[in-house]
């Protein structure tokens, strides 16, 4: 955690950033502002509220609304970053630590409740179902990593996207053994040091996800607003046909990302040999 001292000798004057300098350069209007970002981030809590009380009621409609919700919720994270980084916000708030709130709300988000959507919409057997302990242990775990991001700009480990797996379950007439092999398989990745696309930071790759993103977030919507109210989704062709075309960028996320690491793994075994 950043101390006030610590930000105080790096930023002597505690002025705005140059972005907020003219009508905006008053030092109470930058902490507004910094605590605006901050509330516009919790409404990834707000919105997990509302997840839990639809999961619980468990009806396809409630579902459809909760897969809604967490996308929104999802957006929010996606973009609060930039916002806080645009602020400066650590220097405007240093006792106040914007990563907690967002590691928080994100476990909410991008575990806990698509997990319980899992349970409660039936897609494994109840034989089957305490194996979803394993990925909300897993998920913990990553949570927790000091180096759950290196420094290269990357995720170490899988990601923790529950949301999207959580979706794709929900969606597509898998079997309840595929979705056991497929929640087991990328919980056990979670502590396997392979690399992971960040598409929110700089680099060709990440410009391209992030295009991509955009592209596959449109037809999610979209399929996601068709979902049969009243009725298994499962059961319907055109929504089957749709998702399995939005399997274009989960394909290719993370068939680039386990590219990029058998590569550096590959880099690093021949290079004990090349210095002998």
């Amino acid at each position: 955690m950043v101390r006030v001292g610590q930000i105080a000798k790096k930023y002597p004057t505690t002025q705005p950033p140059t972005s907020l300098r003219g009508p905006v350069a008053s030092p109470w209007i930058w902490r507004v502002l910094a605590w605006g970002v901050h509330a516009y981030t919790a409404i990834g809590l707000l919105a997990a509220a509302a997840i839990a009380v639809l999961i619980v009621r468990g009806e396809p409609a409630d579902l459809r609304m909760a897969l809604l919700l967490m996308a929104a919720a999802t957006i929010v994270d996606a973009t609060d970053g930039t916002l806080a980084r645009r602020v400066r916000i650590q220097e405007a708030l240093p006792n106040f630590d914007g990563r907690r709130l967002d590691d928080l709300i994100d476990f909410l988000t991008y575990t806990f409740l698509p997990l319980l959507l899992v349970w409660r919409a039936g897609i494994l057997a109840p034989e089957w179902e305490q194996w979803l302990l394993l990925p909300l242990i897993a998920s913990a775990y990553g949570f927790c990593q000091v180096e759950a991001k290196t420094d290269d700009g990357f995720f170490l480990g899988f990601p923790s996207l529950w949301n999207v797996v959580a979706f794709y379950l929900y969606v597509l007439p898998l079997g309840q053994e595929t979705a056991l092999a497929i929640l087991v398989v990328l919980a056990l990745m979670t502590f396997v040091p392979s690399r992971y696309l960040y598409p929110s930071l700089p680099g060709r790759l990440n410009q391209a996800a992030t295009f991509l993103g955009i592209i596959w977030a449109l037809i999610l919507g979209w399929i996601i607003l068709n979902l049969p109210r009243d009725a298994d989704p499962r059961s319907h062709p055109d929504t089957t046909r749709m998702t399995l075309i939005s399997l274009f960028y989960p394909l290719f996320y993370m068939g680039t990302s386990w590219y990029l690491t058998l590569r550096l793994w590959l880099k690093k075994s021949e290079s004990p040999s090349r210095a002998t």
